[in-house]
Protein backbone atom coordinates (compact mmCIF):
# COMPACT_ATOMS: atom_id res chain seq x y z
CA UNK A 1 0.00 0.00 0.00
CA UNK A 2 1.18 3.41 -0.80
CA UNK A 3 1.25 5.60 2.50
CA UNK A 4 -0.46 8.40 0.31
CA UNK A 5 -3.14 6.63 0.25
CA UNK A 6 -3.23 6.31 4.16
CA UNK A 7 -6.54 8.64 4.51
CA UNK A 8 -8.88 6.57 1.94
CA UNK A 9 -7.74 3.22 2.60
CA UNK A 10 -10.73 2.74 5.22
CA UNK A 11 -13.16 3.92 2.37
CA UNK A 12 -12.86 0.95 0.02
CA UNK A 13 -12.55 -1.50 2.53
CA UNK A 14 -15.21 -0.05 4.49
CA UNK A 15 -17.43 0.10 0.95
CA UNK A 16 -16.77 -3.53 0.73
CA UNK A 17 -17.99 -4.45 3.97
CA UNK A 18 -20.96 -2.14 3.64
CA UNK A 19 -21.84 -4.32 0.01
CA UNK A 20 -21.52 -7.49 2.20
CA UNK A 21 -24.03 -6.58 4.85
CA UNK A 22 -27.02 -9.20 4.19
CA UNK A 23 -29.11 -6.85 6.79
CA UNK A 24 -28.22 -3.72 4.61
CA UNK A 25 -27.55 -4.48 1.38
CA UNK A 26 -25.85 -2.58 -1.60
CA UNK A 27 -29.58 -1.83 -2.93
CA UNK A 28 -30.84 -0.84 0.38
CA UNK A 29 -27.99 0.95 0.91
CA UNK A 30 -27.71 2.76 -2.52
CA UNK A 31 -31.54 3.79 -1.85
CA UNK A 32 -30.76 4.96 1.58
CA UNK A 33 -28.52 7.57 0.45
CA UNK A 34 -30.05 8.90 -2.89
CA UNK A 35 -33.37 9.86 -1.61
CA UNK A 36 -35.26 12.75 -3.43
CA UNK A 37 -33.51 16.07 -2.50
CA UNK A 38 -31.36 17.02 -0.34
CA UNK A 39 -33.30 16.80 3.26
CA UNK A 40 -33.79 12.79 2.40
CA UNK A 41 -30.44 11.82 1.76
CA UNK A 42 -29.02 9.44 4.55
CA UNK A 43 -24.93 9.83 4.83
CA UNK A 44 -22.53 7.39 5.16
CA UNK A 45 -20.60 8.60 7.77
CA UNK A 46 -16.76 7.31 8.70
CA UNK A 47 -15.84 7.28 12.19
CA UNK A 48 -11.95 6.88 12.47
CA UNK A 49 -9.57 6.90 15.48
CA UNK A 50 -6.33 8.28 15.11
CA UNK A 51 -4.16 6.53 17.85
CA UNK A 52 -1.17 9.58 18.58
CA UNK A 53 1.74 10.09 21.04
CA UNK A 54 1.17 13.73 23.31
CA UNK A 55 3.66 16.05 21.68
CA UNK A 56 5.32 16.50 18.37
CA UNK A 57 3.39 13.88 16.79
CA UNK A 58 -0.52 15.47 18.00
CA UNK A 59 0.53 18.38 16.81
CA UNK A 60 2.12 17.83 13.66
CA UNK A 61 -1.07 15.42 12.57
CA UNK A 62 -3.73 18.74 13.99
CA UNK A 63 -1.28 20.50 11.39
CA UNK A 64 -2.06 18.05 8.51
CA UNK A 65 -5.34 18.47 9.15
CA UNK A 66 -5.86 21.84 9.22
CA UNK A 67 -3.67 22.54 6.03
CA UNK A 68 -4.21 19.54 3.68
CA UNK A 69 -6.65 16.54 4.97
CA UNK A 70 -9.97 18.79 6.10
CA UNK A 71 -9.41 21.10 2.87
CA UNK A 72 -8.99 18.03 0.66
CA UNK A 73 -12.13 16.13 2.47
CA UNK A 74 -14.28 19.25 1.90
CA UNK A 75 -13.10 19.19 -2.12
CA UNK A 76 -14.47 15.57 -2.28
CA UNK A 77 -17.79 16.24 -0.75
CA UNK A 78 -17.47 15.23 2.76
CA UNK A 79 -18.81 18.22 5.15
CA UNK A 80 -18.31 19.40 7.88
CA UNK A 81 -15.49 17.32 9.29
CA UNK A 82 -14.89 16.94 12.93
CA UNK A 83 -12.24 16.68 14.75
CA UNK A 84 -12.29 15.62 18.75
CA UNK A 85 -9.93 14.81 21.40
CA UNK A 86 -10.94 13.51 24.75
CA UNK A 87 -11.87 16.00 27.11
CA UNK A 88 -9.37 16.07 30.12
CA UNK A 89 -10.45 13.96 33.04
CA UNK A 90 -13.54 12.52 31.49
CA UNK A 91 -12.04 8.67 30.62
CA UNK A 92 -14.84 6.41 28.70
CA UNK A 93 -16.91 4.38 31.02
CA UNK A 94 -19.19 1.82 30.70
CA UNK A 95 -22.86 1.31 31.98
CA UNK A 96 -24.07 -1.71 33.89
CA UNK A 97 -21.77 -0.81 37.16
CA UNK A 98 -18.81 -1.55 35.18
CA UNK A 99 -15.30 0.17 36.42
CA UNK A 100 -14.41 2.90 34.03
CA UNK A 101 -12.34 1.68 31.39
CA UNK A 102 -9.80 4.00 29.25
CA UNK A 103 -10.78 3.03 25.58
CA UNK A 104 -8.90 6.36 24.04
CA UNK A 105 -6.00 7.93 24.67
CA UNK A 106 -5.37 11.46 25.61
CA UNK A 107 -3.51 12.54 22.35
CA UNK A 108 -5.96 10.62 20.18
CA UNK A 109 -8.19 12.17 17.60
CA UNK A 110 -11.55 11.39 16.23
CA UNK A 111 -12.23 12.14 12.83
CA UNK A 112 -16.26 12.33 11.40
CA UNK A 113 -16.08 12.12 7.85
CA UNK A 114 -19.80 12.49 6.19
CA UNK A 115 -19.99 11.63 2.64
CA UNK A 116 -22.53 11.63 0.35
CA UNK A 117 -22.83 8.04 -1.07
CA UNK A 118 -21.27 4.82 -0.50
CA UNK A 119 -19.83 5.63 -3.93
CA UNK A 120 -18.58 9.04 -2.91
CA UNK A 121 -16.53 6.68 0.21
CA UNK A 122 -15.47 3.54 -2.01
CA UNK A 123 -13.97 6.26 -4.41
CA UNK A 124 -12.29 8.93 -1.67
CA UNK A 125 -8.83 6.63 -1.70
CA UNK A 126 -8.63 7.10 -5.39
CA UNK A 127 -9.92 10.87 -5.41
CA UNK A 128 -7.34 11.97 -2.77
CA UNK A 129 -4.40 10.02 -4.72
CA UNK A 130 -5.12 12.64 -7.37
CA UNK A 131 -5.88 15.53 -5.70
CA UNK A 132 -2.24 17.36 -6.51
CA UNK A 133 -3.24 20.23 -3.65
CA UNK A 134 -3.62 17.82 -1.30
CA UNK A 135 -0.71 15.61 -1.56
CA UNK A 136 1.84 18.62 -1.46
CA UNK A 137 0.17 20.42 1.49
CA UNK A 138 0.69 16.99 3.37
CA UNK A 139 3.72 16.06 2.00
CA UNK A 140 5.46 15.55 5.60
CA UNK A 141 1.98 13.11 6.99
CA UNK A 142 1.44 11.27 3.98
CA UNK A 143 4.95 10.32 2.97
CA UNK A 144 6.25 9.92 6.69
CA UNK A 145 9.30 7.73 7.44
CA UNK A 146 8.57 4.42 8.96
CA UNK A 147 11.20 5.58 11.78
CA UNK A 148 9.11 8.51 12.37
CA UNK A 149 5.67 7.79 11.19
CA UNK A 150 2.69 10.14 11.60
CA UNK A 151 0.51 8.47 13.66
CA UNK A 152 0.48 4.73 15.53
CA UNK A 153 -2.93 3.01 13.93
CA UNK A 154 -6.32 4.20 12.93
CA UNK A 155 -9.33 2.26 13.74
CA UNK A 156 -11.90 2.81 11.69
CA UNK A 157 -16.24 2.45 11.67
CA UNK A 158 -18.48 2.83 9.22
CA UNK A 159 -22.46 3.92 9.84
CA UNK A 160 -25.99 4.55 7.79
CA UNK A 161 -27.45 7.38 9.38
CA UNK A 162 -30.82 6.87 10.91
CA UNK A 163 -33.65 8.23 9.15
CA UNK A 164 -34.74 10.97 12.04
CA UNK A 165 -31.23 12.84 11.74
CA UNK A 166 -30.33 11.46 8.09
CA UNK A 167 -27.10 13.77 7.76
CA UNK A 168 -24.29 15.50 10.04
CA UNK A 169 -25.81 18.51 11.88
CA UNK A 170 -23.19 21.33 13.83
CA UNK A 171 -25.56 22.06 16.65
CA UNK A 172 -23.30 24.70 18.80
CA UNK A 173 -20.42 27.00 17.41
CA UNK A 174 -19.14 28.22 21.10
CA UNK A 175 -15.84 28.65 22.28
CA UNK A 176 -17.00 26.24 25.12
CA UNK A 177 -18.61 23.63 23.94
CA UNK A 178 -18.22 19.80 24.41
CA UNK A 179 -20.04 16.74 22.79
CA UNK A 180 -21.05 13.42 24.10
CA UNK A 181 -20.15 10.26 22.56
CA UNK A 182 -22.56 7.16 23.22
CA UNK A 183 -22.99 3.47 22.01
CA UNK A 184 -25.37 1.68 22.65
CA UNK A 185 -24.80 -2.21 22.26
CA UNK A 186 -27.43 -4.74 21.88
CA UNK A 187 -27.33 -8.63 22.78
CA UNK A 188 -29.21 -9.06 19.30
CA UNK A 189 -29.79 -7.65 15.77
CA UNK A 190 -33.19 -7.53 16.87
CA UNK A 191 -32.95 -5.75 19.92
CA UNK A 192 -30.73 -3.57 17.98
CA UNK A 193 -33.79 -2.71 15.17
CA UNK A 194 -35.90 -2.23 17.93
CA UNK A 195 -33.28 0.78 20.02
CA UNK A 196 -33.12 2.27 16.31
CA UNK A 197 -36.97 2.48 15.81
CA UNK A 198 -37.38 3.50 19.73
CA UNK A 199 -35.56 6.55 18.43
CA UNK A 200 -36.71 7.24 15.18
CA UNK A 201 -40.43 6.81 14.97
CA UNK A 202 -40.83 5.79 19.18
CA UNK A 203 -40.15 9.71 19.72
CA UNK A 204 -37.03 9.37 21.36
CA UNK A 205 -35.20 11.64 19.14
CA UNK A 206 -38.01 14.34 19.36
CA UNK A 207 -37.52 14.14 23.47
CA UNK A 208 -33.48 14.69 23.42
CA UNK A 209 -34.28 17.74 20.49
CA UNK A 210 -37.27 19.54 23.03
CA UNK A 211 -34.39 18.73 25.54
CA UNK A 212 -31.51 20.31 24.02
CA UNK A 213 -29.79 17.49 23.80
CA UNK A 214 -28.58 18.21 20.16
CA UNK A 215 -27.75 16.18 17.66
CA UNK A 216 -24.47 15.78 15.53
CA UNK A 217 -24.96 12.45 14.26
CA UNK A 218 -26.95 9.50 15.02
CA UNK A 219 -25.45 6.43 13.17
CA UNK A 220 -26.09 2.71 12.56
CA UNK A 221 -22.97 0.78 12.97
CA UNK A 222 -22.50 -1.38 9.97
CA UNK A 223 -18.59 -2.36 10.07
CA UNK A 224 -16.91 -1.73 13.18
CA UNK A 225 -16.43 -3.17 16.88
CA UNK A 226 -19.39 -4.15 19.63
CA UNK A 227 -21.98 -4.79 16.81
CA UNK A 228 -24.81 -4.57 16.70
CA UNK A 229 -24.76 -1.23 18.00
CA UNK A 230 -25.51 2.45 17.58
CA UNK A 231 -23.36 5.44 17.94
CA UNK A 232 -24.50 9.07 18.45
CA UNK A 233 -22.99 12.08 19.29
CA UNK A 234 -24.92 14.75 21.08
CA UNK A 235 -23.24 18.62 21.23
CA UNK A 236 -24.31 21.00 23.93
CA UNK A 237 -22.79 25.00 24.44
CA UNK A 238 -20.98 23.97 27.85
CA UNK A 239 -21.35 21.48 30.89
CA UNK A 240 -23.70 23.60 32.58
CA UNK A 241 -26.12 22.83 29.37
CA UNK A 242 -25.57 19.62 29.09
CA UNK A 243 -26.43 18.56 33.08
CA UNK A 244 -29.54 21.14 32.34
CA UNK A 245 -30.31 19.07 28.45
CA UNK A 246 -30.24 15.60 30.95
CA UNK A 247 -31.93 16.83 33.74
CA UNK A 248 -35.22 18.08 31.71
CA UNK A 249 -34.80 14.98 29.64
CA UNK A 250 -34.73 12.38 32.76
CA UNK A 251 -38.42 14.04 33.59
CA UNK A 252 -40.18 14.76 30.52
CA UNK A 253 -43.22 12.59 30.53
CA UNK A 254 -43.06 11.09 26.95
CA UNK A 255 -39.89 9.74 27.86
CA UNK A 256 -41.20 8.26 30.98
CA UNK A 257 -43.47 6.37 28.46
CA UNK A 258 -41.18 4.99 26.19
CA UNK A 259 -38.93 4.01 28.94
CA UNK A 260 -41.40 1.66 30.67
CA UNK A 261 -42.75 0.74 27.29
CA UNK A 262 -42.65 -3.34 27.08
CA UNK A 263 -42.13 -3.56 23.28
CA UNK A 264 -38.19 -1.60 24.09
CA UNK A 265 -37.18 -3.79 27.46
CA UNK A 266 -33.98 -5.13 26.78
CA UNK A 267 -33.21 -3.58 23.53
CA UNK A 268 -29.88 -2.15 25.37
CA UNK A 269 -27.03 -4.25 26.98
CA UNK A 270 -24.20 -1.95 27.27
CA UNK A 271 -23.42 1.71 26.80
CA UNK A 272 -19.96 3.25 26.12
CA UNK A 273 -20.24 7.06 26.98
CA UNK A 274 -17.41 9.68 26.27
CA UNK A 275 -17.13 13.25 26.47
CA UNK A 276 -15.09 14.90 23.78
CA UNK A 277 -13.53 18.25 22.90
CA UNK A 278 -12.94 19.70 19.58
CA UNK A 279 -9.31 20.56 17.89
CA UNK A 280 -9.12 23.70 16.66
CA UNK A 281 -9.81 22.93 13.25
CA UNK A 282 -12.75 20.68 13.56
CA UNK A 283 -15.83 22.39 11.54
CA UNK A 284 -18.30 21.12 14.38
Amino acid sequence: MQRREFLGTGCAAGAAAIGAMATTGPAALAAATAGAGEAAKKQVLEWRLYRLDAGAMRQQFEKFLADAAIPAFNRIGARPVGVFGLMEGTPATKSAGAAGQMEVGPADLYVLLPHESAESLATAAQRLAADAEYQKAGAAVINAEKAAPAYKRIETWLMLAFDAVPRVEAPTKKESRIFQLRTYESHSDAKAAKKMEMFNTGGELAVFRRSAMNPVFFGQTLAGTKMPNLTYMLGFDDADAQKAAWDKFGKDPEWTKLSTDPQYKDTVSNITNIMLKPAACSQI
